[in-house]
Parts: C-alpha cells; sequence; structure tokens
C-alpha cells in the first residue's frame, strides 16, 4: 500500500545535536511530494531514480542544520538489488548492516518514510546511542493515476487519501511511534 506522506519540521530538535544522517526510503515520500508539488516523479534520463522534489526538501533540510553547525549526511545504500533496496521495510541484511555501520558516527538519525520505516529502522539502531526522529507523517493511503510522457518520465496524479489510523499511537506522542514486533 502506498502511504501519503507530508514532511515534519524536525530541524528545531534535531539541531540539538553535533551530527545527524537522513535515512531515505525512496518510494512513498518521493510519490507523496511529486504528487503534493505536482513534479515529475521519475526523470529517467534526467535524474534517474531520484525524485527532484524530494531531493530538494532533502538537501533544504540538509543546509537548515549545517547553518545550525551540524554535521549531516544521507545514508545511500545500496541500490541494487532493486526494489528491495529501494523502500526501508524490505532491507536485506546487508542493507540493515551497512546502515548500522554508518549511523554509529552520528547522533541523531532522520528518517525520511512512513511509521513502518521510522520503527524498522528503529530496530536495525537499537544497539546504538542515536535518537530516531521521524521526518514525516502519514495522511493516509493513496490512490493515483500514472503518467507517462517521453523520455521516460512518470508523474503520478493523485485521486485519493484514504485515512489511516495506527494502533498504539496517541496524539502528542512526539516522534515515538510505538509498534509490536511480529
Amino acid at each position: 500500500m502506498p502511504i501519503y506522506l507530508k514532511d515534519v519540521d524536525v530541524v528545531p530538535e534535531v539541531a540539538k545535536f553535533q551530527s545527524a544522517l537522513f535515512v531515505l526510503c525512496r518510494f512513498c515520500p518521493a510519490a507523496s511530494l511529486a504528487m503534493r508539488n505536482d513534479t515529475p516523479y521519475i526523470e529517467f534520463f534526467r535524474r534517474f531514480l531520484e525524485t527532484e522534489s524530494y531531493e530538494h526538501l532533502i538537501a533544504e533540510m540538509q543546509s537548515r542544520l549545517e547553518e545550525e553547525g551540524l554535521k549531516t549526511n544521507v545514508f545511500r545504500g545500496n541500490l541494487f538489488p532493486m526494489p528491495l533496496n529501494y523502500i526501508i521495510c524490505f532491507w536485506n541484511a546487508g542493507q540493515r548492516d551497512k546502515l548500522l555501520k554508518q549511523a554509529q558516527h552520528y547522533e541523531a538519525v532522520v528518517v525520511m518514510g512512513c511509521e513502518a520505516a521510522y520503527q524498522s529502522v528503529s530496530n536495525i539502531l537499537q544497539s546504538t546511542d542515536c535518537k530516531i526522529f521521524p521526518g514525516m507523517e502519514s495522511e493516509g493511503v493513496f490512490d493515483a493515476k500514472p503518467k507517462f510522457r517521453l523520455p521516460l518520465n512518470i508523474s503520478l496524479k493523485l485521486s485519493n487519501v484514504m485515512p489511516v489510523r495506527y494502533p498504539n499511537m496517541q496524539p502528542g506522542n512526539e516522534a515515538s511511534p510505538s509498534f509490536g514486533k511480529v
């Protein structure tokens, strides 16, 4: 199910640390921002698999944190095997280990994805001292219609967003979704 997300301004909270690592899910956040900003989701020959509006948001957040004196980086991980490493919830053991090794050099981690992505990263990093922040929050499950344009550009037209309620989440519970392990 594709989740329609909106960004959360975590910069004031993350700015209290010395360093921050951004961990990106590449499907739902990018698709959500592309639809919200009415920009292409994929411009294959121009940006390959990066979505301009999503990359702009990440760069803007990084810039704001660097202005506050933080060292920032983006966890890029492995592109292949696709699509498993493209979506945080599908990461294999190698991808998880790579994140664990890189995150140990940062005080804060900002997860750009849904609540399940946040929980996945929290589980991966539970042995570290990293403070983990959700950089996005769900508005619901989206239905979209793809539009293809030459040369290999894909845009998404938002049709509907169905709200989703998560059990064990309470209003005002800042940055701490509580999901059970399966």
